[in-house]
């Protein structure tokens, strides 16, 4: 029997499967074999979709607009960027993956135009495994949708998970650690509600792993546990964008918020309206913070901040202004909302916030 036709057999299983608190531990145990043999099959097949987009990630971020044919793509990043992306009125305008650079607060954020997606991409359908690839290596997905087929959202997060991508999620707080003996113990630091301990070591069984330690610190489902087993997931932030709303009325937009069930950034790239709100919601999406390089014996360089992830310390900071900057760091003398005074003498640890006057002291 062939890696398809085990796939079929086994959501075959599951489909006849009723599901309720006598058969979860079943389902669970079916829903692992099926990420493991549908894992093989996309390693076996891998070779044969084509070369993947050779995309070289720049700037301090990068942002991939996904959605179908004909959603307007190419025009958000002709507005967002000085890039000049092919717009025609006919699907598949965008045949390669299409670069641009947003300037905004400092950072240059790199948006991608990627060709439109159908349905069964994350299986290979037009060329949809390269596409869909990309998104593995974002920081932030933009689902675009067209304003008369906002269902189209859960097709895209469909193909997005299918390729292991999970957006607007965080890994689960599991540990893993593997041995050659002494069995599979397993730590949970709360009460699992979703899962059984037999199901977390059935489901840890059929991954191969039966000597070790599992730590659980939250709540889990077997989809989660499912994921840390698999090891390749990919958590990326997301925002919905609904383009073309000036055809529509408000009466419409509410409408359609029930149905797309999120919130959303409503914009005409056309007309440009409302490309501001995007572009500001994609920089408080990506969570930055700004920091402004000062000499000891000099003035803040407050044209050309430094930009890094909120969650960054001062040994990040040294980390970009050279690899090896921090080796000769001692400490910082920082201003801004991250101290108590201005000039304060910090160590290489401390967090900065967005806008603070850092000066490396080596």
């Amino acid at each position: 029997m062939g890696l398809p036709e085990k796939i079929k057999q086994i959501e075959e299983e599951m489909k006849k499967t009723q599901i309720n608190k006598h058969t979860e531990h079943h389902i669970g145990l079916l829903k692992a074999k099926l990420a493991r043999v549908r894992a093989e099959l996309e390693a076996s097949t891998s070779k044969s979709g084509g070369p993947a987009f050779e995309i070289r990630k720049g700037g301090d971020a990068t942002v991939v607009l996904i959605g179908l044919p004909s959603v307007g793509k190419s025009t958000i990043l002709n507005r967002l960027t000085n890039a000049k992306s092919k717009v025609a009125a006919y699907a598949f305008t965008t045949l390669t993956v299409v670069p641009g650079i947003l300037r905004y607060n400092g950072a240059d954020i790199q948006i991608l135009d990627l060709p439109g997606i159908i349905s069964g991409a994350s299986s290979g359908r037009g060329r949809g495994r390269r596409v869909l690839s990309v998104a593995r290596n974002a920081d932030l997905v933009l689902l675009i949708l067209d304003v008369f087929q906002p269902g189209q959202v859960e097709l895209l997060k469909r193909e997005l998970h299918e390729m292991g991508i999970r957006i607007n999620q965080k890994p689960p707080d599991v540990v893993i650690t593997k041995s050659n003996k002494g069995g599979l113990a397993l730590t949970t630091s709360v009460k699992l509600t979703k899962l059984s301990q037999a199901t977390v070591k059935g489901i840890a069984e059929a991954y191969g792993l039966s000597n070790g330690s599992i730590l659980i610190r939250e709540d889990i489902t077997d989809d989660q546990l499912i994921d840390v087993l698999t090891g390749n997931r990919r958590y990326v932030s997301a925002l919905v964008v609904l383009n073309k709303v000036d055809l529509v009325n408000e009466h419409y937009l509410a409408v359609v918020k029930k149905q797309v069930g999120t919130d959303f950034v409503p914009i005409s790239a056309e007309k440009g309206l409302n490309i501001d709100i995007l572009t500001e919601r994609i920089w408080e999406t990506l969570n930055f913070i700004r920091i402004y390089l000062k000499r000891p014996d000099g003035e803040p360089d407050l044209d050309k901040p430094l930009i890094l992830p909120a969650s960054s310390t001062l040994r990040d900071v040294c980390k970009k202004i050279h690899p090896r900057f921090s080796e000769g760091a001692k400490y910082a003398l920082v201003s801004g909302q991250s101290v108590k005074y201005a000039g304060q003498r910090v160590g290489l640890d401390h967090m900065p916030s967005d806008k603070d006057v850092v000066t490396i002291m080596r």
